[in-house]
């Protein structure tokens, strides 16, 4: 298995080449850097070192943090008060199930189409996004695969999900190596794994 910088290099690289040779579909212009959920922040700060060495080769880099999204669509619906007193009332698991639908129903605030509105902001010939902060979305507000799935024709703007994890076999991706969860191999993205 590679290492982090291994795999940090192999995606530098590609990102370098013009075209982006990063994703599989042109619908869906995404990939994944799979970390140890342990190296946190050690990937926040090569994330920072790769974003410099990308923008010094005439790349624009944005970062957008899923965390800051859920934070953002949490106030946006019906406020952290609401969810804090719901959890008192009956439960983490009822709380957890109610951000859910805030970002999955469509009467609410749509995670996949909130992060495309903020993607298409930008060009996407000149522009990368890195999703940060996937692990805000655990144990189980929002799986990454229904989010790559449901941005498909979504934006142009290339993307990467830097995505904590465990490798299960070639593609398999277990979300923070938690054992409950079922290593999931259907991502139609390439995996820097």
């Amino acid at each position: 298995m590679l290492s982090l910088k291994e795999r940090i290099d192999l995606l530098e690289n590609d990102l370098k080449a013009d075209p982006p040779r990063i994703s599989v579909y042109h619908d869906l212009p995404f990939a994944i850097l799979r970390y140890d959920p342990q190296e946190e922040w050690i990937l926040r700060r090569e994330v920072r070192f790769l974003s410099t060495r990308l923008k010094s080769a005439g790349k624009e880099v944005v970062t957008i943090s899923l965390a800051q999204l859920l934070w953002e669509i949490i106030e946006s619906a019906e406020g952290l008060d609401a969810i804090v007193e719901l959890e008192r009332r009956q439960g983490f698991e009822k709380a957890q199930a109610q951000i859910t639908t805030y970002l999955s129903d469509e009467n609410w605030f749509l995670l996949p189409k909130h992060l495309a509105e903020k993607m298409n902001a930008f060009d996407p010939k000149k522009t990368i996004v890195f999703l940060t902060r996937a692990a805000s979305l655990s144990p189980a507000i929002y799986h990454l695969s229904k989010l790559l799935d449901e941005m498909q024709g979504q934006t142009q703007v290339p993307a990467i999900l830097f995505y904590p994890g465990s490798l299960e076999g070639a593609t398999g991706l277990r979300f923070m190596g938690m054992k409950d969860r079922d290593s999931l191999g259907n991502y139609r993205v390439k995996i820097y794994g």
